[in-house]
């Protein structure tokens, strides 16, 4: 009897601690599932996707086939948010990303307005860029290729009889840089905006940054204030806002954007290197990415200038783009470039802003920027239209306090990029012989202009007749440098 009930009460404990173990374990897991229920932040209703088409949006035939023709199947989300308001005839400002289609959002209005009341010399389109305005004025010509609509693109660099000229044809849309637009409405005779209908100012942040504030005054002075004023800006600055209370009236004001932000498909990285082997980093960056489509941004123009004639010396097909070179020239590097007839193109902030360039498949920040938001102006040229990009930050010991600013304003840390630094080295003498020779071929081009000799080639210009005097060049390197300085045989 004893050992029964003796294996009764072991029973007994074994369950009561069976049952005891139980309880705290459910306890634990309650506990668990609290603490998990406070830390879980309430989940935001998701937006409903607005699916309007163009047509949806109040835009007319003609449009609606001009924009399918295009490539615009569906309209972006600037274009959603400031289309029916600028159609019902309502002024706009417009806060949106680069590359977000805001061309679109104030050229549809326009055009749609100008086929129900024709009229020449009907909108005003203001930009802080040359290149920008070019590209404006052939989406415009694009959009109203139907309609018969003439456009004049007026910006400096280019022969001002020849812009009069274009003028006194009164045509119905003029993009134009506010400097050079001064000029014409101070001295050529005959051109005035009494009659305009539509100004657009397009990067206004851009504009103001560049010290267009006096011509802008002069512009807002002669131009009708019986009109409709669309105001686009990546950002909201108080110049910005001074200039929305001075020229808007009651807008609607329209933001797809949030401050600093970059897209989810870039990938964006660093690399933290000594000062004196940037060049080599750089040479072997675009030895990895051989044959993509890359912009090299510069902080100045001879910098963007030396590089490109480095890059050149070591065979690679590069152009420069840059303030000081003449609106030709500068047109002829985009122009390469954008038909892929070279892959490299450096460049000054003067590029960072508007281009749509959509087969960029990667960015070298060479130089960190100064100012946070030219970062992602910059970054903006690739990873365009839902394609991936690349964006590599080249930083130095003298860079790390301006870096650490970029990442505070993306909100977001960048992973280092990987690099074989035995490899980088072996490209450091290779490297800066190139840069020997391209300073003494800088230093040519200098003393000729100094002198006005007529120059046997155009060194900004990237002829085949310039590279064959590069060639020579580098047949001199191979003899100091060696073969085995090639990397990947890609440096030619």
């Amino acid at each position: 009897m004893s050992d029964s009930s003796s294996d009764e009460d072991d029973m007994q404990k074994q369950l009561a601690e069976q049952q005891r173990r139980k309880k705290l374990k459910m306890k634990k897991a309650s506990g668990e599932q609290k603490e998990e229920d406070e830390e879980k932040p309430e989940e935001e209703p998701e937006e409903e996707e607005d699916t309007r088409s163009f047509e949806e949006l109040g835009v007319c035939g003609p449009l609606v086939e001009a924009c399918l023709a295009l490539g615009w199947k569906e309209p972006s989300k600037i274009q959603k948010a400031a289309l029916p308001a600028a159609i019902k005839g309502k002024d706009v400002i417009g806060l949106a990303e680069t590359g977000s289609g805001k061309t679109g959002a104030f050229a549809i209005p326009i055009l749609q307005s100008l086929l129900d009341r024709p009229q020449k010399l009907f909108a005003l389109v203001l930009t802080p860029t040359r290149e920008l305005a070019f590209q404006i004025g052939q989406q415009f010509e694009a959009l109203g290729t139907s309609i018969g609509v003439l456009v004049a693109v007026i910006v400096g660099g280019v022969d001002m009889v020849t812009q009069a000229m274009a003028l006194a044809k009164r045509p119905h849309i003029i993009v134009a840089t506010p400097g050079r637009l001064v000029d014409h409405l101070e001295n050529t005779r005959g051109f005035n905006l009494k009659a305009l209908k539509y100004l657009v100012m397009d990067e206004a942040d851009r504009i103001l940054n560049m010290d267009f504030e006096v011509e802008l005054d002069k512009i807002l002075k002669v131009v009708p204030k019986d009109r409709n004023t669309y105001l686009f800006s990546a950002t909201m600055t108080k110049k910005v806002a001074k200039l929305e209370r001075a020229s808007l009236k009651d807008p609607v004001r329209v933001e797809v954007n949030s401050r600093y932000k970059t897209v989810d498909k870039l990938k964006q990285n660093y690399i933290f290197i000594p000062h004196k082997y940037k060049e080599a980093y750089l040479v072997y960056l675009l030895n990895e990415l051989f044959g993509s489509s890359v912009i090299v941004f510069t902080a100045t123009c001879a910098s963007a200038m030396k590089t490109a004639m480095l890059l050149r010396q070591l065979g690679m097909q590069a152009v420069p783009l840059h303030g000081q070179m003449s609106q030709q020239k500068r047109l002829g590097s985009l122009n390469k470039f954008k038909s892929k007839a070279r892959n490299i193109l450096v460049c000054t902030d003067v590029a960072s802003r508007g281009l749509d360039i959509p087969h960029v498949d990667a960015v070298m920040n060479f130089d960190v920027p100064a100012q946070s938001k030219d970062y992602v102006h910059r970054v903006g040229r690739t990873a365009r239209a839902g394609r991936a990009g690349l964006a590599v930050t080249f930083v130095t010991q003298y860079d790390v306090e301006m870096y650490q600013k970029i990442e505070q304003h993306i909100g977001k840390k960048l992973e280092e990029y990987s690099c074989m630094e035995s490899d980088v080295m072996l490209l450091v003498e290779r490297v800066a012989e190139a840069g020997r020779l391209a300073k003494e071929e800088l230093k040519d081009m200098e003393e000729r202009k100094k002198f006005g000799k007529k120059r046997g080639h155009d060194d900004e210009d990237d002829t085949e007749e310039n590279q064959g005097g590069m060639r020579k060049k580098q047949k001199k390197m191979g003899k100091k440098g060696g073969g085995k300085m090639q990397v990947k045989n890609r440096i030619r």
